[in-house]
């Protein structure tokens, strides 16, 4: 829990435990300065490490309606048949019938859900029992459909429960892009090639070349898919277009909370799923709508919550050693357009990225507060006074729209493939190219949009 070089301790100050995490280290070391990315009242996650940020994520999945992309002429249908490919192979669970059924759109596709502990499982009976309650406050709650395996898939088996989620998982039940390799190894034009951090991009002969500061190797290519992360996608592409001009860059305004049900007081602590077992959309007005998700406090170490606690630590243990059997941790996202960063290129080449909110989020973030408290409330569960805690921009690891897709794209933005308007051959792939944020997990639409991409450009070469 601690680390060899004393990993968590050196940590304390990080926003999610994960970057606490001994076992997730190597997930983040180096990033910001390899990809010389500066953040000003902006948290700036990457990861260098195979897999990436999967590595490390909360494993939620959810698809986008055509809604969610007005303006782009994209064929839905591609996206959609994308969204099922990706969903089968990467495994999600979460098939049931609830109030999120519509909101995810995943159950076609997805394997039973996991367990619920015993707390959630009390949430989700008195929700039920009140049902008729809820839609007049614009609340839903439901099962989290997450990328976690209920049955076992290829080599992978089945989540056991252990709680150790946060830690590492032993079952490979936690979906991870590393997962991918055996598979692509086995295709004679593919090749892995490690060490070598991608610096810039260069054009010659009519052909793309990228280069690595540090090294004199150099990879060619006729076409090239940059899926470098949001933030060293955007610096790559913006040097090398030489665009100085700032450009917005969304993210999700988030807070998280603790909830204490009193009348399980006392509950033994056991093993359980330790992402989200319940998640919830709430209707904040007629343009922003919240989603989270609640979580068991099993598998986090109690560090994180006697920090949070306005007493000593002395007697802050002593509380928590007798309350958090019977308290879940929760979270919430509000949609990107709340967001108001901006990424700029500098002269030195780095990304320097200024973080900050709409005007409205601080009293959206109130209404959600007062809102869940009554809501919870009538679930048996209290919201823990002075517990909800908003995030500063970026701490939410939602970034994308940088260079968005855009069905007449202008320099800094992208064609409905992802090509850059400027870099004929070069086509981003990850969440930069994303039009918009909403407040759903939006990994699986990264996803799916790079597969979608990919499928067409195999078509048109």
């Amino acid at each position: 829990m601690i680390g060899e070089n004393f990993h968590a301790l050196n940590q304390l100050d990080a926003v999610s435990p994960k970057l606490k995490t001994p076992t997730h280290a190597h997930i983040f070391e180096g990033f910001g300065a390899g990809n010389r990315i500066e953040g000003h009242n902006f948290i700036g996650v990457g990861s260098l490490a195979t897999g990436g940020l999967s590595n490390s994520w909360g494993c939620g999945v959810a698809r986008l309606p055509a809604t969610d992309f007005p303006g782009l002429p994209i064929d839905y249908a591609e996206l959609e048949a994308s969204y099922e490919t990706v969903s089968r192979r990467i495994g999600i669970s979460g098939q049931i019938d609830d109030d999120l059924s519509s909101y995810f759109g995943l159950d076609e596709w997805s394997q039973p859900p996991l367990p619920l502990d015993r707390l959630h499982q009390r949430l989700l009976d008195h929700y039920g029992r009140h049902r008729d309650v809820f839609p007049g406050l614009g609340f839903r709650l439901g099962r989290s459909r997450v990328a976690a395996l209920s049955q076992p898939l290829d080599d992978r088996q089945a989540c056991d429960l252990s709680g150790n989620c946060l830690w590492k998982c032993q079952n490979q039940s936690l979906y991870s892009a590393s997962q991918e390799l055996s598979k692509l190894k086995q295709y004679p034009g593919f090749q892995h090639v490690q060490d070598f951090l991608v610096d810039d991009l260069v054009k010659q002969d009519g052909a793309w070349f990228i280069t690595d500061r540090r090294s004199s190797k150099r990879f060619s290519c006729s076409r090239l898919l940059l899926a470098a992360g949001t933030l060293a996608t955007t610096r790559i592409a913006l040097k090398r277009l030489n665009h100085s001009a700032s450009v917005p860059l969304l993210s999700s305004p988030t807070a998280a909370f603790l909830l204490w049900l009193p009348k399980m007081l006392g509950a033994a602590r056991v093993p359980a799923f330790g992402l989200g077992q319940l998640s919830f959309a709430l209707e904040l007005n007629s343009s922003a709508t919240a989603f989270g998700s609640t979580f068991n406090t099993t598998g986090l170490p109690m560090s994180e919550f006697v920090n949070r606690v306005p007493m000593s630590k002395r007697y802050s243990i002593e509380l928590l050693k007798s309350l958090l059997s019977s308290c879940l941790v929760g979270n919430i996202f509000l949609p990107g357009h709340l967001s108001n960063n901006t990424a700029v290129l500098g002269p030195d080449n780095s990304l320097r990225i200024s973080g900050n909110l709409q005007p409205e989020v601080p009293m959206l973030m109130k209404s959600a507060e007062s809102k869940l408290r009554r809501i919870y409330w009538k679930m048996g569960a209290l919201l823990m006074p002075m517990s909800f805690t908003v995030g500063k921009p970026g701490a939410d690891i939602h970034y994308a729209g940088t260079l968005p897709m855009s069905s007449r794209p202008r320099i800094g933005q992208t064609d409905i493939f992802g090509e850059v308007e400027g870099l004929p051959g070069v086509n981003v792939v990850d969440a930069a190219c994303l039009p918009s944020l909403t407040e759903k997990s939006h990994t699986l639409t990264i996803m799916a949009n790079a597969d979608r991409i990919g499928r067409s450009l195999t078509r048109r070469f």
